[in-house]
């Protein structure tokens, strides 16, 4: 998260982080932050990352990048997240994700429509492109498993 901040902060842009308050605490925090706002918990950390988000973006991580994607993945499957969800895939890190992925649907856990929740790429340059081409989504999504 560090390198996408610096990144990020190198070319002009602002860096917001959300981090609860025992992270904090643990001094845990990235120093180079244009702004850090305490929640309470991790909880309401995930929330408050997706307050007035419009897409997300999965770059390969540990346990909480994996949690914090199925999360999104979960909340628009529910409609209550409708942004873009876009992984990307460096190294073909995700592909044992998309296989389980892949699976839920063919053992019919999923529907097929849900694979649309989701664009892949292959590199960061190509994330824009995902955003203008990610699959409109709307609340009625929560319909597929009744029908």
């Amino acid at each position: 998260m560090g390198a996408v901040a610096d990144g990020a902060l190198s070319r002009g842009g602002r860096v917001t982080g959300v981090m609860p308050t025992f992270m904090n605490e643990l001094e845990w925090g990235y120093r180079g932050l244009t702004e850090l706002l305490l929640v309470e918990d991790m909880h309401s950390r995930k929330w408050r990352l997706l307050e007035g988000c419009d897409a997300v973006v999965a770059l390969p991580g540990g346990c909480g990048t994996l949690e914090e994607l199925l999360k999104v993945i979960t909340l628009k499957r529910l409609g209550l997240f409708l942004g873009p969800i876009v992984l990307v895939n460096t190294r073909h890190f995700f592909d044992p994700l998309l296989q389980l992925l892949a699976s839920a649907i063919q053992e019919r856990f999923m529907d097929p429509r849900h694979q649309g929740m989701w664009q892949v790429v292959s590199e960061p340059e190509h994330v824009a492109n995902a955003f203008t081409t990610a699959q409109p989504w709307s609340a009625s999504a929560r319909c597929f498993a009744t029908q």
